[in-house]
């Protein structure tokens, strides 16, 4: 059975860091990502990180301020989140693919809230 749990949310003050982890359990993928969903919003991608080269995609929102890296002795992705806005204030999800940019396994998300 495919497990994804995540870890790392909470409360933050603006400017401040946090990272979440995301452990994978029953099946390894090509794929791995983030993503986010606002109250009131529809989920968006954040992040993902692809392949042993590896090769990593974030969303212009994020780019500069977070970063995706994994761990494979772990089975274990991370997203390192700095200079947090009360724009990231979200639930945040850990999500894997074997089939492109198909995401079909997903976690139950954590709670990132940043306060201004």
């Amino acid at each position: 059975q495919v497990q994804l749990v995540e870890s790392g949310g909470g409360l933050v003050q603006a400017g401040g860091s946090l990272r979440l982890s995301c452990v994978v359990s029953g099946r390894t993928f090509s794929t791995m990502g983030w993503f986010r969903q606002a109250p009131g919003k529809e989920r968006e991608f954040v992040a993902a990180i692809r392949g042993s080269g590896p090769n990593v995609y974030y969303s212009d929102s994020v780019k500069g301020r977070f970063t995706i890296s994994g761990d494979n002795a772990k089975d274990t992705v991370y997203l390192q989140m700095n200079s947090l806005k009360a724009e990231d204030t979200a639930v945040y999800y850990c999500a894997a693919t074997n089939s492109g940019w198909d995401f079909g396994s997903w976690g139950q998300g954590t709670q990132v809230t940043v306060s201004s």
